[in-house]
């Protein structure tokens, strides 16, 4: 699409907390940058009473989330509408499609719309539905996109019952499903690092890694949050779709061109090659926690438990580490390690590969994989960069082998932008790249691989959900996954280079 095609952005839910959080946010810094088409328009619909004046001022004016207001801010909110409805209903969206019908006249959009569900997931069914009603994904004039929010679904049946259910009125081709993970540049620089560099590309596979370990911790609890994480919890919340686009991206194998349907047919490839979790080895490959009260920093941390709109008797983890194997010819017998929690000692996700021992017990502190081994720290969030472990001699006498680091950091490109990944996101539905965004078949076959775990503990209230102090790296247990001696998590800093320490306590 060039950039002369005009379009209208309809943001359906537009009242709510992520309008103007992110996703004004975002568009202000496209428009400022210049690479808005010059016809573009964005149209809020909502059940609250705004006028356009008013909605403007909320979001743009008065929106604390702008940083730079220092642009033409004017220019951007002329570029914004909205429209008030009584409820979701399929009569309702009649006004919604004669106020975007005389925009479309006024600004010559050409029937290009772009539908934004920024709606709670029970409405990702019936708000497209109603949509289609009024023929607003008729493309007999203009394209229409439908960008959807996670979560897809919330186990299998239901993921696989939205996909039917949307298309059933949209072509696969006009729907994109946003992870905001995939919008990250370190995300989509794991795939840079493999297949364009020669140093890295030979060894990416089972002959030379011994494991694989990605974390995904965050420092706060789950905040005002407690209503829908108690009815969703670590797995469906973060692993069926963060992380194992991160696995993806680790382990796939590389496509034939850089094209959307091609990397995404690769994903879809590695989900399928995932090594299903029988309901009978979920005790030992899966531990789940849930954090308790503790003093951090002199301060008292709530339990989950004592969480606004949490189950006084939840069993909803907040911790989960996994271990798994990917059954194909590159990654056969390696281990993959997954983690991800509330309430751990910082905010860090990154990508971890451990690699195997030099063939030969030349020097004894090479014999084995350590914790100190030669790794690969893909960073994608905060301090931003990729991080080299390997052995170098002390000075003196003998062969005494010290680990350092070699390190780069995002920070260090000078001049370049890292751009905020709904912006980048937002960009690419408007330039109708779904490269980003996930398929229908792929979120089907993630939920194949967590949909047993989930039925295993919804069986078995044998299985143990472990506490842990807020402030810790999760359950003792954790470390049990890891096979090999003396093996354990990294234990992640702030700061890329710090490391192998509880630094953030």
């Amino acid at each position: 699409m060039s950039k002369s095609d005009n379009l209208a952005l309809v943001i359906v839910g537009a009242s709510g907390d992520l309008t103007a959080r992110k996703l004004i946010p975002a568009l202000y810094n496209l428009h400022i940058k210049n690479l808005l088409p010059s016809g573009f328009i964005v149209f809020g619909v909502g059940r609250s009473e705004y006028s356009d004046d008013s909605f403007r001022h909320r979001v743009v004016f008065e929106n604390e989330n702008l940083k730079d207001k220092e642009g033409d801010v004017q220019s951007f909110a002329d570029r914004i509408f909205y429209e008030s409805i009584e409820d979701y209903e399929k009569d309702s969206f009649g006004t919604v499609k004669d106020k975007l019908m005389s925009l479309n006249e006024a600004h010559e959009l050409h029937e290009n719309f772009i539908f934004y569900l920024s709606t709670p997931p029970s409405l990702y069914m019936t708000v497209p539905e109603h949509l289609a009603a009024h023929g607003l994904n008729d493309e007999s004039n203009g394209w229409k996109r439908l960008v959807i929010e996670k979560p897809f679904g919330y186990d299998l049946e239901s993921g696989r019952k939205l996909n039917e259910q949307l298309l059933k009125n949209y072509k696969e081709e006009q729907l994109y499903r946003i992870d905001h993970y995939l919008g990250k540049e370190t995300v989509q620089n794991v795939l840079v690092t493999r297949f364009s560099n020669g140093i890295f590309e030979p060894i990416w596979n089972r002959n030379y890694i011994n494991h694989v370990e990605i974390t995904a911790s965050e420092s706060i609890g789950v905040e005002d949050r407690g209503g829908y994480y108690d009815n969703s919890g670590a797995l469906r919340d973060m692993v069926q779709n963060h992380l194992l686009q991160l696995v993806a991206l680790t382990a796939m194998e590389p496509p034939i061109s850089a094209d959307a349907d091609s990397i995404r047919n690769e994903k879809v490839k590695l989900f399928k090659s995932l090594r299903p979790i029988k309901p009978e080895q979920v005790a030992e490959q899966v531990i789940r926690g849930q954090y308790l009260e503790a003093t951090i920093k002199g301060e008292k941390a709530k339990s989950y438990r004592e969480e606004k709109g949490v189950d006084r008797e939840s069993r909803t983890e907040t911790y989960l580490a996994l271990k798994f194997f990917i059954d194909n010819w590159r990654w056969a017998g390696v281990p993959f390690y997954i983690r991800t929690g509330k309430r751990l000692p910082t905010r860090v996700t990154e990508i971890v590969l451990y690699f195997k021992p030099t063939p030969h017990h030349l020097f004894s502190k090479l014999n084995e994989v350590s914790s100190e081994a030669n790794q690969l720290v893909i960073r994608i969030q905060p301090n931003e960069g990729i991080l080299l472990k390997f052995g170098m001699k002390v000075p003196g006498a003998g062969f005494n082998v010290k680990y350092v680091n070699m390190d780069f950091h995002y920070a260090d490109l000078e001049g370049e932008e890292v751009p905020d990944a709904y912006e980048r996101l937002l960009l690419d539905c408007i330039n109708g790249d779904p490269t980003l965004y996930s398929r229908g078949d792929a979120v089907n076959a993630a939920w194949e691989f967590v949909s047993p775990i989930l039925k295993a503990w919804e069986n078995d209230k044998d299985l143990p959900l472990y506490g842990y102090p807020s402030g810790t790296w999760g359950p003792e247990v954790a470390d049990d996954l890891i096979e090999g001696k003396d093996l354990t998590w990294r234990y992640p800093c702030k700061n890329l280079t710090n490391d192998g320490g509880f630094c953030e306590l």
